[in-house]
């Protein structure tokens, strides 16, 4: 059964036009500042909490990937490096950042491990029971159905592989708490209006993140849906979230 989530709601723009169109706009628009902007609004350790996730994983030895919401494909290119599948296919909504990701892994010469597709989360045009894992970083708050999308995953992955997803998250520990809120509502802004001329471009970022089933909700959503010997790994005080679940 599916049902609506907040972040779900939580759009770039506007509250009258479909999230999958703003999220697709924005990200196209971004594309070419894209790494530069992440790595500064993490303070620069985003490529080490994808490290950490991806290393939860290796012991499945996964030959066929499917990273979700690939964006640029660092989590590709990474994924490559530490977990040593024969094939990786990465796919986004966005054909600007795959573009920018298609040029780093020509760059890198894993074209014939990598490959890059359009494809829509929440229908993926995929076959049953093809992957033997599914990757993402920092995507599935945007998508416009999780439902859709969760149910998606666990149609393509073969029984028994892992779903593995990193997403940001608001610190439980009060202290901590504290100072992400003055980061998220203070610092973050200005950092984001170096790189963005629309306030609701940075503002996106801290409303999606604040409106995300996050800890023991998110682990009941992949409950719903199937998934087994459901995990989460706190990373840098809780400020992102790393969640496995198996098929």
């Amino acid at each position: 059964m599916s049902q609506k989530y907040k972040v779900e709601g939580v759009t770039p723009y506007d509250q009258t036009r479909p999230k999958k169109e703003q999220v697709t706009e924005l990200f196209n628009q971004i594309a070419p500042l894209y790494d530069k902007l992440n790595g500064v609004l993490s303070l620069g350790i985003d490529e080490y909490w994808r490290r950490e996730a991806l290393r939860w994983i290796r012991h499945y030895h996964p030959e066929h990937i499917l990273d979700l919401a690939t964006g640029t494909g660092d989590l590709a290119i990474l994924a490559h490096h530490i977990l040593h599948p024969k094939k990786i296919t990465a796919v986004d909504i966005s054909e600007g950042m795959m573009a920018v990701g298609d040029e780093k892994v020509m760059a890198k010469g894993l074209q014939q491990v990598i490959s890059f597709e359009k494809q829509d989360s929440a229908a993926l045009t995929l076959p049953d029971n093809t992957f033997d894992a599914v990757i993402s970083s920092f995507g599935i708050r945007n998508f416009h159905s999780i439902d859709n999308s969760f149910q998606e995953v666990y149609r393509v992955l073969k029984p028994g592989a892992p779903f593995l997803f990193l997403e940001l998250t608001v610190p439980e520990q009060k202290v901590i708490k504290e100072l992400y809120t003055l980061y998220t509502n203070h610092i973050m802004p200005v950092l984001s209006g170096i790189f963005s001329y629309r306030q609701e471009e940075y503002e996106y970022l801290p409303n999606s993140i604040a409106a995300f089933p996050q800890g023991r909700d998110m682990m009941l959503v992949l409950k719903k849906h199937g998934f087994k010997n459901i995990r989460l790994r706190r990373l840098t005080l809780g400020t992102t979230t790393a969640y496995i679940g198996e098929k």
